[in-house]
């Protein structure tokens, strides 16, 4: 196990620098600049802000400088946002992102896994059909269908929940925005386990385990399982990063500051500094979200550890 989490940690470093490397060269490269939307600005004062945030220097200059800063954990100043750093703005919004998107994994783990397995040992045709048209349906609608509808049942008919808002400490603020994140992946998670487990259970050696006269509950526990969680946790590393860095859609519906507006906004406003320090930071986390699965995989099955 430690020499295939050396492995992989050794290969974070360089896939990190492509990272930045692309994501720098792609925006400024991109078509506009921060200050274009200034108005009535002359080429004399665009001239000396872009000489004072250094954007005035040749291109692989500021790439040098841009790594030399970020070096010692220094992303630069927002561009747009004149009286914060990037730095400032990613705390902000980062721990209500985070916090989000690991509440809604934890939820769709708990539901969805347990469901995948009962859907594969409980087989029918009206189940099979059941888990078909659930998943269909899961998978089918986006985070901005199921959000409102969430919203107008449990928000404004039943006035049980708030609707939008966020206040720091209250719980009930983050249940709708992590059910409507967590339902699609539950049911994704659903069906991997599902169909990772009849595959499992189809193998010679779960076979020959059954005709030795071994109980079904302890065939699935001790034999069956373990091997037939290996895809979803392959899936939990991608996923998870996406579930964390993807829920601007979510944190738009339900008015939650997080570092999704930050992303969309630079992008907009051509803030350079902010956008690649959204890059970066959704960069590292899925890489380490993706080396926690690969570490989970070897764990699963030695043949990835040894490998």
């Amino acid at each position: 196990m430690l020499k295939l989490a050396l492995r992989r940690i050794a290969a974070l470093l360089p896939t990190l620098l492509v990272i930045v490397t692309l994501s720098f060269a792609i925006i400024r490269l991109a078509p506009g600049g921060p200050f274009d939307a200034e108005q009535g600005v002359s080429p004399a004062v665009r001239a000396n802000l872009e000489r004072l945030y250094g954007l005035s220097k040749p291109l692989h200059v500021q790439y040098l400088r841009y790594l030399r800063a970020l070096a010692h954990g220094d992303f630069g100043p927002s561009l747009r946002q004149r009286d914060f750093t990037v730095r400032e703005l990613i705390a902000q919004g980062l721990p209500i992102s985070a916090t989000l998107g690991l509440c809604a994994i934890a939820l769709a783990l708990l539901g969805g896994i347990p469901a995948g397995i009962a859907a594969a040992l409980w087989r029918s045709p009206a189940a099979d059909f059941s888990v078909a048209a659930i998943a269909a349906l899961g998978m089918a609608l986006p985070s901005f269908v199921i959000g409102p509808l969430l919203a107008l049942v449990f928000g404004i008919y039943l006035r049980w929940l708030p609707v939008a808002g966020w206040q720091p400490g209250t719980a009930r603020y983050l249940l709708l925005p992590v059910l409507t994140l967590a339902l699609p992946l539950a049911v994704a998670l659903a069906r991997l386990t599902r169909a990772s487990l009849l595959e499992v259970l189809r193998a010679p050696y779960v076979r020959s385990a059954r005709a030795r006269g071994i109980g079904e509950a302890r065939l699935v526990w001790r034999h069956a399982l373990r091997p037939a969680l290996l895809p979803v946790a392959s899936y939990l590393g991608p996923a998870t990063a996406f579930v964390i860095t993807g829920s601007l859609v979510v944190e738009a519906v339900f008015g939650l500051p997080g570092t999704g507006r930050y992303l969309v906004q630079g992008a907009i406003d051509r803030d350079y500094p902010l956008v690649m320090g959204m890059v970066i930071v959704y960069g590292i986390l899925t890489l380490l979200l993706n080396l926690l699965a690969d570490l989970a995989c070897g764990w699963l099955d030695p043949a990835i550890r040894h490998g």
